[in-house]
């Protein structure tokens, strides 16, 4: 079975995408057992000797300076639980659900929180048993951590709340039960507060978009070599010697996997051939495509960082025997790196709605028929494809607006600024999935124009690409219900079908030279 090994401190994003999408399994490290440990003994020590510590013998937010005496401790932890389950809204995806729970483990498993071994353990059998916690997706200011919906998360530990097993949703009671895992009696001191103190739901949606939109920049650069094909497009803005000169690497990188996909295209032109100069949205593309790449790298870093980081509060030092209560929970580092994240995959939405109405446009597409049909005026033909990839566009445009210049003050002003960072995830992930559709949409126009050009031999990728499509789809030659194309192609586009393809015809190209 495939596995992956929990310590705290060497999760990856490919790691948890095996986790919540292939269903590896995970184990906690004999390393990360000792440390889980040692600091629930700093833990129960404190209890016994009734110091004060937040969150520990004192009440939560504006109440921190509520004493709680040994006895009520359990109790607290309970009742932070319930009060806290206020989240609303459509749930979390089951994948997305796994992410919040992998990355919860990974945090905890730090040593730094002073949960117990067997609480940490029924989140592991949880994740590995499948058992999903009904998570809904609204709810969190991004600050404090993700208390809302985290607490949902909770809720199925003690048996309390919703959650989904095989496919199936219940009672959480029924899940745990039917899956063989025991329900928690009680939560002891401070665990409560150590399981929903944290960024992960933030963090789990956001990374999921950004995986998605790593794979959907391979098939934006794809589909834009589509639509070179079909637009006979001037490759000589491609040339390396024009991007070492501006040497921001997603555009070099960029231009070269253009040429790449490109070589021995017979339908692609030199400047002057043709026209001396195409458009911006061909021209620019390395330009744009590749500064969206390294926004997407730099969102990438910030994720791996606070994958593997403690978000808790407060923190247990147990070497120390200090705990230290701060602000590690305030998802501002993750908030602007998901707006930026979202403001990356509009413009590619952008450029590709505008590759697509150069397309349609007989104005501007170099001779093909009007909205890529025969027998235009009967047929419509792709007309309402770029419209409807307009909306997405304008969408977006809307949802790219960062949600964390944005806070509102909480909890009697004791939390007086937030992130508002599990937002800025969700809207970059509806972005993301907004271009996924409109570059679907790029895609399919492309081909269409393709065939009606007189198709000629093709790039080495390019050649792949359209094949791939011809596969899933027809050319349209008359119209025809469009939004079952547009489903097909985008489902080519989740399954990745097309960066495969492409990259299979190159390394066979380089193996035979």
């Amino acid at each position: 079975m495939n596995r992956v090994f929990i310590n705290g401190n060497n999760l990856t994003i490919e790691d948890v995408v095996n986790v919540c999408r292939n269903n590896y399994e995970v184990i906690i490290t004999e390393e990360a057992i000792i440390n889980v440990k040692k600091s629930r003994e700093l833990v129960d020590k404190l209890v016994d000797e009734g110091k004060i510590s937040y969150g520990i013998t004192t009440g939560f937010g504006r109440f921190s300076d509520v004493a709680i005496s040994r006895e009520d401790s359990k109790l607290l932890q309970e009742n932070l639980i319930i009060s806290h389950s206020c989240g609303v809204g459509n749930p979390l995806s089951e994948d997305t659900v796994r992410a919040i729970m992998l990355l919860r483990v990974n945090n905890l498993a730090k040593g730094y929180s002073g949960i117990r071994l067997e609480t940490l353990q029924t989140l592991v059998d949880m994740i590995n048993k499948g058992v999903h916690p009904i998570i809904p997706e609204k709810g969190s200011l991004g600050a404090s951590g993700d208390l809302a919906p985290l607490s949902h998360m909770v809720l199925t530990m003690i048996g309390e709340g919703e959650a989904i097993y095989k496919g199936e949703r219940m009672p959480s009671k029924w899940a745990m039960e039917k899956s063989g895992i025991s329900i928690m009696d009680s939560l002891s001191s401070k665990e409560g507060l150590a399981l929903i103190n944290g960024t992960q739901v933030m963090t789990s949606i956001g990374l999921l978009a950004t995986y998605d939109a790593m794979n959907l920049l391979k098939t934006a650069d794809i589909a834009y070599c589509l639509t070179m094909e079909a637009l006979n497009g001037i490759t000589c803005a491609m040339d390396e010697r024009v991007h070492k000169v501006r040497p921001h690497q997603g555009q070099i990188n960029t231009a070269k996997n253009i040429l790449d996909i490109l070589k021995g295209s017979e339908m692609t032109s030199k400047q002057g051939e043709i026209r001396v100069q195409d458009a911006y949205s061909l021209r620019c593309t390395p330009q744009i495509h590749g500064a969206s790449k390294d926004a997407i790298e730099y969102v990438m870093n910030k994720i791996n960082i606070e994958i593997n980081s403690v978000t808790d509060n407060p923190i247990i030092f147990a070497n120390e025997e200090e705990i230290i209560s701060g602000g590690n929970f305030h998802g501002q580092p993750i908030a602007l790196s998901f707006d930026f994240l979202g403001i990356a995959l509009s413009e590619i939405a952008n450029i590709s709605e505008r590759r697509l109405e150069k397309l349609v446009n007989p104005a501007l597409n170099h001779g093909l028929p009007a909205f890529l049909v025969n027998h235009g005026g009967l047929n419509s033909g792709f007309m309402i494809v770029q419209y409807s990839a307009a909306s997405l566009v304008s969408e977006n445009k809307v949802l790219a607006h960062p949600a964390s210049v944005d806070s509102i003050p909480s909890s009697a002003n004791q939390e007086d600024h937030v992130s508002m960072g599990t937002i800025a995830a969700r809207k970059a992930r509806d972005i993301m999935e907004n271009a996924r559709k409109v570059i679907a949409m790029e895609i399919l126009s492309a081909a269409q124009a393709i065939d009606l050009r007189g198709k000629k031999s093709l790039g080495i990728g390019t050649e792949a690409a359209y094949s791939v499509v011809r596969e899933h789809t027809s050319f349209v030659d008359k119209d025809r219900i469009m939004y079952i194309d547009i489903n097909t192609i985008e489902d080519v586009i989740k399954k990745n079908l097309l960066v495969e393809a492409v990259e299979n015809a190159l390394e066979k190209e380089l193996l035979l030279n």
